[in-house]
């Protein structure tokens, strides 16, 4: 009796860091604008990187069609969005639903964090810490010099940088505003979300979702890259769980990538116009290998440690980093623009015209008329190409 040989299946498909390139700006909304609201646009992309006020903003300019930063600005002050540590315990821009469930779902990184200044917290009782914090808080909210003296109070020899990460670990603290708002200052004050919402936190959801998501806004992705974007670890199980519904492909080096079936995948020689992107943007931040988007010759030139520097991404990678010289009141005046590699003169031209229109937006915004003058490509200033290999 013959023996059937047992067919296997066909080998995934290899995807190149341009193809996964594309793909991954087709998700993030930056192979061409949308004319997605500004609050569907913070869902889909699942929050947005928020360390400083202004990035957020930016970061919607260049995927939304028509977007004037009083919309965002509008969506923090009726608390339809907050900021709130979140992801890679750093500070995020979420809808008012995902801050609710997105913070517990993290709240394993926040535990880890914690364990580190353990030690430093000796003779503290983190369950009468959390109430201590949550009540004067939610009391009125509270700048973070003023929280570490409240603890101090209760702990006089305990660390105080200590004691304050406790309390940004175990509670989820929102930034309230009018900080974050385009247009207004206020420094950093914080409550809880459940009190600056009016509602109480979710339990922490099962990750599924989120892992769902996520490949939604950033895939094709592996186990690894999806890690470390939330900041989560162990998650290889929920990805194998998931498997029957996904679909998986392998990078240049044999990775295995997974992805939603009807996701957008675009042919690699897809056109990608230039995008200024803020520092920390999400795109920049959302893989463990992030060769998609930044050529290996490039990794670093955006920033030093804690330090990033805006980019400037030319046909869909890393091309450039820029900065902005404010003018009165505070608006962007000029826009310089540092080459990382040679930029031909159509380049030139469409990074020119980009930059241009976002001057505009975000002037405009700032002096609160929609009859300010534009700016022109005399506003844009190309800083010389440096080899920084020689």
């Amino acid at each position: 009796m013959a023996v059937k040989k047992k067919t296997s299946a066909a080998p995934a498909a290899v995807l190149s860091p341009r193809a996964l390139g594309r793909a991954t700006l087709a998700r993030q909304l930056l192979l061409r604008r949308t004319a997605m609201s500004a609050g569907d646009a913070v869902r889909h992309l699942v929050g947005l990187q928020a360390q400083n006020t202004k990035p957020p903003y930016y970061q919607l300019f260049a995927r939304l069609e028509d977007f004037e930063p009083a919309e965002l600005a509008g969506l923090m002050e009726s608390r339809d969005v907050v900021r709130i540590v979140t992801l890679r315990s750093t500070l995020h821009t979420h809808t008012a639903d995902d801050a609710l469930t997105l913070r517990p779902l993290v709240q394993e990184a926040r535990d880890r964090e914690l364990g580190i200044f353990r030690k430093r917290l000796v003779g503290v009782g983190l369950d009468r810490l959390r109430d201590l914090s949550r009540a004067y808080v939610e009391e009125a909210p509270r700048t973070p010099k003023e929280i570490r003296e409240r603890l101090l109070a209760e702990w006089p020899d305990a660390d105080p940088q200590a004691l304050s990460t406790a309390a940004r670990c175990l509670l989820p603290l929102v930034q309230t505003t009018p900080r974050g708002v385009w247009g207004k200052s206020g420094q950093v004050a914080l409550t809880t979300v459940e009190h600056w919402l009016g509602r109480p936190s979710a339990p922490a959801p099962a990750p599924d979702g989120t892992v769902l998501r996520y490949l939604a806004a950033f895939g094709p992705a592996s186990v690894k890259d999806m890690q470390a974007w939330a900041g989560l670890t162990r998650m290889r199980e929920v990805f194998e769980r998931l498997r029957p519904h996904l679909v998986t492909f392998r990078d240049e080096n044999g990775v295995e990538l997974f992805d939603l079936p009807d996701a957008p995948r675009p042919d690699e020689d897809t056109p990608a116009p230039p995008r200024f992107l803020p520092e920390f943007d999400n795109v920049l931040l959302g893989h463990a290998d992030r060769t998609r988007v930044i050529p290996p010759a490039l990794k670093g030139r955006n920033g030093v440690g804690n330090q990033a520097y805006g980019s400037v991404l030319a046909d869909g990678f890393l091309a450039a980093i820029w900065r902005t010289e404010a003018g009165r009141g505070g608006a962007p005046k000029t826009v310089t623009v540092q080459e990382l590699r040679p930029f031909s003169a159509a380049e030139r031209d469409a990074v020119t015209d980009e930059a241009v229109a976002m001057l505009t937006v975000m002037t405009r915004a700032v002096k609160h008329s929609t009859g300010s003058p534009t700016h022109t490509g005399d506003d844009v200033r190309f800083a010389p190409f440096v080899d920084f290999d020689r």
